[in-house]
């Protein structure tokens, strides 16, 4: 049976905020460029300030991670087409920025890779798909699964959250409607409500923006929590290229306010390791008491810098 054939679908599609059409906007094909430009800014507009209203629950939601990935857990996004290729770009962008370990910020799509590129029909209606992904993660209480969906009904997403609770792991359910089974069967729920789209039902605008907003709060805040971060300086890049290995030179210059040539010093003596690059500058030690002191304060450049000195 079709999505067409299902009227308890369809129903259900008439219910969300997100599925919403808004009349006055039948003609928008007949504007000049730069109004409907103008008014599809105005709408992105919008969708910070509904991020807001989220705060206290996304904050909730990043101690509770930050709790877990600090005893070894991992944090998991889970969800099908734009949501699930957003969480799969949330992870992905973890291990260059964060030096995050293979494997601690994990990115599930409905259908797999090749769902990244292309639309891998019914995958998201899948909650198999989902039970599977999950069992080859075999995941304990101290991991995390997000499950991703803007209207907060879809399967993969759900099951995906379901499958992780019964595991003891900590759940939380990111959606873009109010009162959504998602954030329901999650402990932590984050419902955003951006409002209906520009374009009716093509969640990939607001609802997407708010999205990647949101894994954006939750993968950074977690990640500052952990100690990945010094004030706003990212002591835990990694340099895979010339960019950023020009960037671990400025972060350490910004951190010490050393000259080049003792930044350049301190990098080659600590195989590029921005952290304990800074700590020898700062504290006066050498490369190995700047990986002592790190592994001993859980690699937080802040405690080992008060321990040194």
């Amino acid at each position: 049976m079709t999505s067409s054939d299902r009227p308890d679908l369809r129903a259900q599609l008439d219910r969300l905020a997100t599925e919403a059409y808004r009349p006055e906007l039948a003609e928008i094909d007949l504007l000049p460029t730069l109004e409907l430009a103008r008014l599809m800014n105005a709408e992105d507009r919008t969708v910070a300030d509904a991020v807001t209203a989220e705060l206290p629950a996304i904050a909730a939601a990043v101690d509770a991670i930050a709790e877990r990935m600090a005893r070894g857990g991992r944090l998991v996004h889970a969800g099908a087409g734009t949501a699930g290729r957003l969480g799969v770009l949330d992870a992905a962008e973890c291990p260059p920025t964060f030096n995050t370990a293979p494997g601690q910020v994990v990115g599930l799509i409905a259908g797999g890779r090749e769902a990244v590129l292309r639309a891998v029909e019914g995958a998201e209606d899948s909650r198999e798909l989902a039970e599977a992904d999950l069992a080859g993660l075999a995941l304990t209480a101290d991991d995390t699964v997000v499950g991703i969906s803007a209207s907060g009904r879809t399967p993969y997403a759900l099951a995906a959250v379901e499958h992780a609770r019964t595991a003891g792991a900590l759940t939380v359910g990111l959606s873009c409607n109010r009162g959504s089974a998602l954030a329901a069967a999650a402990e932590h729920g984050i419902e955003v409500e951006v409002g209906p789209e520009l374009l009716t039902g093509s969640t990939r605008l607001k609802a997407g923006t708010a999205q990647k907003l949101v894994l954006n709060m939750l993968s950074t805040l977690v990640m500052v929590r952990l100690g990945k971060t010094y004030g706003n300086l990212m002591v835990d890049v990694r340099a895979t290229n010339e960019k950023l290995r020009a960037r671990c030179h400025r972060i350490v210059a910004l951190a010490t306010g050393a000259e080049d040539a003792a930044v350049a010093a301190a990098l080659a003596a600590t195989g590029g390791e921005v952290k304990d690059a800074i700590l020898t500058l700062l504290a006066g030690v050498d490369a190995q008491a700047a990986a002592r002191l790190l592994a001993a304060h859980g690699g937080r450049l802040r405690e080992a810098l008060r321990a040194a000195l």
